[in-house]
């Protein structure tokens, strides 16, 4: 069976592209002869700067001959209805067989397709594939239709058999395939004729060109560790700089070079983020102080001279580049411990955070006046939580964030500890942004979990505000991620916080910041005494009907507040709760994601959103995790199947007599002695259920709850609900909503699968 091998030649592909295109090439390929009858034993593909390189072993030398047949019309039929048949199938009427069939006699067409060589499959799937590849940006050249990432060169396409290799003959816009390669650009740049793929790789390894982009990476780190750690140093880790340098080079050619010293006392993040970004080396630090001393850069060849001139030339070029990184820090580190943060502050007065949400300022007064009602919550000085929110995003009007935005936060540190600000506030600066991702460390100092949780509710209350939700996968303000901050937040600091108050309270403000132009005096003092209330009564519609309340009862106020049908407050009202319930639902979605990768089963958490309190998520997960425990163990799966039973029986019965049974049952009309026993159960359990659940126990409200799968089970094999006893029936009802009720205080478990 012959081996493919297939080589796309061109000038230098994007490292960032070259993965993702070798991956495009042995799909597409693999797919277009699968689907034309070609299978194949396995396929790989590599890429280098100049190349992508499929090999495929053991091809089908033909595609296999195809018998079909088909039913066509009776026989004696109209012409045109025949002739239609007969042009479908490719065949003359006397090609047709004719058949009995229960229906009368019909004619059959037996179409045999017979198999092609696979060189004439590999052509037509191969062009195919050129034409139409996904690249994400590409280009056209010359007087050529063809669009390719950078102009292609040449295409080797060979099938190899233990009697030699041949050239699949194919010719697009002018390239015609062949047997030939190139080597390395500079080092051997002559043409090469190969075989087949063992022999192709084995040349261009001679000809300087390292074909696995795996190898390359390897090769690189070992000698870039190697060469550190002869000085006494290391590399500074960076997977994506790896593999960003390895797609560079075909011949990686290792060199270290050293900073001058005038730089070494630049923060080891700005020496690593300004070499990384503009020069694609590597830091290397001191493991003893911390400093990144010296840098690894990867050339793409050898030279008589040792890469001397090479390192010379980068090292030129560094200086000029750390220059400027300097003459940035000590310009901003004169202007903090001159003037502090303020200047840095007013200048974010005129920068928009979104043309609905006003300015970075107007963010930043948000966040500081939520920080501050946050802080006694997580444990954190309140004072230090509005200090820290000031100035956390102060350093976005700094030189060197501006020049280097990913750096922002952490130079809001440095620049804080330069200015004298409290470590808790320089700590909050550059840990308020996380987590930034599931796997992202997570801030446990209380002043920044405070100021980290205001950003993040900010932002998600904000954009809710204005209606500017994520839809499917785009969610181009990043609230999926802020969401789960803010879980995550929670949970790892076991924070007791009620979501909804924060929610409503929010969204209020930027009603009423709506309104202060436009809106009557007596909507607006009703709408800010609600404001105001919402700490104690914690969420938006208790505190509203409070106020109301309170309004109309008062002689201090001459007016009663318009809450009527389409008045200004009742529209109101009804738009917060309707918001605060879907920003509620949007952060129970996100939990459920996050506690699906840790094992906990979607139905188990609904069973729990269900219960009163689902806005504290601490409290949530916690009910949530025994729950799931509980449904792992024995008892867990038995007593949910005889929950389910008697709510199924108690929703038929209240449905057929039109009541509820919910009243409580008798004890004195119980006949079996499983009646009587479950009675007992259920008096037990009951308290001890609710006791736990007061005391957040959920592991002992769960033992309580097992304690009722005996019982229940008893009851349901010696017992027959619907007694022909119309008073023994409706008792045994009011028992089963017993079992219900005492359940219901641990979960809905009538929303648990199984």
């Amino acid at each position: 069976m012959p081996d493919l091998l297939i080589e796309l030649f061109s000038e230098e592909i994007p490292a960032r592209m070259q993965a993702r295109a070798a991956e495009d090439l042995k799909k597409r390929m693999t797919d277009g002869l699968v689907e034309a009858g070609l299978t194949y034993a396995g396929a790989h593909a590599l890429s280098t700067p100049r190349r992508l390189t499929l090999a495929m072993e053991g091809l089908l030398e033909h595609s296999p001959t195809v018998r079909e047949e088909r039913k066509g019309p009776k026989v004696g039929a109209p012409d045109k209805a025949i002739e239609g048949f007969l042009r479908g199938a490719g065949l003359t009427r006397d090609q047709l067989e004719e058949r009995d069939t229960p229906k009368g006699a019909v004619y059959f067409a037996l179409i045999e397709k017979p198999g092609r060589p696979a060189a004439e499959i590999i052509a037509e799937v191969l062009e195919d594939t050129i034409r139409n590849f996904p690249w994400s940006k590409s280009m056209r050249w010359g007087t050529g239709t063809l669009r390719w990432v950078r102009p292609l060169q040449s295409i080797l396409c060979i099938l190899s058999k233990e009697d030699g290799a041949e050239v699949v003959p194919l010719n697009i816009d002018g390239i015609a395939t062949g047997n030939t390669t190139y080597g390395h650009r500079f080092m051997a740049p002559d043409q090469i004729t190969v075989t087949g793929f063992d022999d192709y790789a084995a040349k261009l390894k001679r000809a300087h060109v390292v074909l696995d982009p795996a190898e390359r990476e390897a090769a690189i780190w070992q000698e870039a560790t190697n060469q550190a750690f002869a000085s006494g140093l290391e590399v500074v880790e960076d997977k994506g700089l790896l593999a960003e340098v390895a797609g560079l080079v075909e011949w990686p050619v290792v060199l270290m070079g050293a900073i001058d010293d005038e730089f070494l006392a630049l923060p080891p993040e700005v020496l690593q983020t300004s070499m990384k970004e503009h020069q694609k080396f590597f830091s290397v630090r001191n493991p003893k102080t911390g400093r990144i001393e010296k840098f690894i850069t990867v050339a793409n060849r050898e030279t008589a001279d040792n890469g001397a001139t090479i390192l010379a030339g980068n090292q030129k070029v560094l200086s000029a580049r750390l220059a400027d990184a300097k003459f940035f820090w000590e310009n901003d580190l004169r202007t903090v411990t001159e003037h502090g943060f303020e200047p840095w502050v007013a200048k974010l007065g005129n920068v928009t955070f979104h043309n609905k949400l006003g300015t970075q300022a107007a963010r930043i007064d948000r966040i500081a006046a939520l920080a501050r009602e946050i802080a006694p919550v997580v444990g954190a000085d309140a004072d230090l939580a509005e200090q820290a929110a000031r100035v956390a995003k102060a350093d976005l009007s700094s030189e060197m964030v501006y020049e280097f935005p990913e750096l922002q936060g952490l130079m809001g540190r440095y620049y804080a500890e330069a200015a004298g600000l409290p470590q808790d506030v320089a700590n909050a600066c550059e840990a308020h942004y996380s987590p930034l991702g599931p796997s992202d460390d997570v801030p446990t100092e209380p002043v920044s979990v405070a100021v980290a949780l205001a950003d993040k509710l900010d932002t998600l209350t904000g954009f809710w505000a204005i209606d500017e939700k994520p839809t499917g996968s785009k969610d181009p303000f990043a609230l999926r991620r802020a969401a789960l901050g803010v879980i995550r937040l929670v949970l790892e600091n076991d924070v007791r916080m009620g979501l909804d108050t924060v929610i409503g309270a929010q969204l209020l403000s930027y009603v009423l910041k709506e309104l202060q132009s436009s809106g009557d005096e007596q909507d607006l003092f009703t709408l800010e005494s609600t404001l105001n209330e919402i700490a104690e009564h914690g969420v938006f519609g208790a505190a509203f009907k409070a106020v109301v309340k309170r309004i109309k009862e008062s002689e201090q106020h001459p007016f009663e507040p318009d809450v009527s049908e389409g008045s200004v407050l009742a529209e109101t009202a009804e738009l917060i709760e309707a918001k605060s319930q879907n920003l509620l639902s949007f952060f129970h979605d996100r939990l459920k994601v996050f506690l699906r990768d840790q094992g906990i089963r979607h139905d188990v958490i609904d069973a729990c959103i269900a219960m009163e309190g689902n806005d504290d998520l601490t409290l949530l997960v916690k009910r949530a995790r025994a729950l799931e425990d509980f449904m792992k163990s024995e008892d867990g799966p038995n007593l949910l199947q005889g929950f389910k039973r008697a709510n199924n029986i108690l929703a038929q019965a209240e449905e057929k007599d039109g009541v509820e049974y919910s009243y409580g049952a008798d004890k004195k009309f119980a006949e079996d002695d499983s009646e009587i026993a479950l009675f007992d159960a259920l008096a037990t359990s009951e308290g001890a259920i609710s006791s736990a659940i007061e005391g957040e126990d959920f592991a002992a409200a769960m033992g309580s709850m097992a304690a009722l799968r005996a019982p229940v089970d008893a009851f349901f094999e010696a017992v027959q609900v619907n007694s022909d006893n119309e008073v023994v029936r409706r008792n045994r009802l009011n028992l089963l909503s017993q079992i219900r009720k005492v359940c219901g205080q641990v979960a809905d478990l009538s929303r648990i699968e199984g």
